[in-house]
């Protein structure tokens, strides 16, 4: 059997990321290598990891495209589904998230916002599919 198991984002500051994950998302720290480049946070059953952008370099022999908020958002985002996405949002954007879209309600009836993190990911903020 085959299962999604972790998300690895590359960024700059590992700590300072997972700080931000916790801080706006209420996460909990599952673990942090000695040398800081790479830890993981608890997001329910799947783990979102976190890896120095020199650890990837050093995996990826042909380089990748980094994430930059001064650039647009990469066509992939990372969704937390939430009973309560006004204060989710609120707390993303308290922890220092860059607003991007308010909670609009969708045709289907789900309530959705989107936010950036610090290093410039998409993440979806939305009310449970029912």
């Amino acid at each position: 059997m085959i299962k999604f198991a972790y998300t690895i984002l590359y960024v700059e500051d590992v700590v300072k990321t997972m700080d931000f994950y916790q801080r706006a998302f209420g996460f909990c720290e599952k673990m942090l290598a000695p040398d800081n480049s790479y830890g993981e946070v608890e997001s329910g059953k799947t783990i979102l990891s976190f890896a120095h952008k020199s650890l990837a370099k050093s995996n990826l022999k042909n380089g990748f495209i980094e994430s930059d908020l001064s650039k647009q958002p990469f066509g992939i985002e990372i969704g937390f589904t939430t009973d309560n996405v006004a204060r989710t949002l609120a707390g993303a954007v308290a922890a220092g998230a860059l607003l991007l879209e308010e909670p609009k309600t969708k045709p289907w009836g789900q309530v959705v916002a989107y936010v950036r993190d610090l290093d410039g990911f998409l993440i979806e903020i939305c009310s449970e599919m029912n």
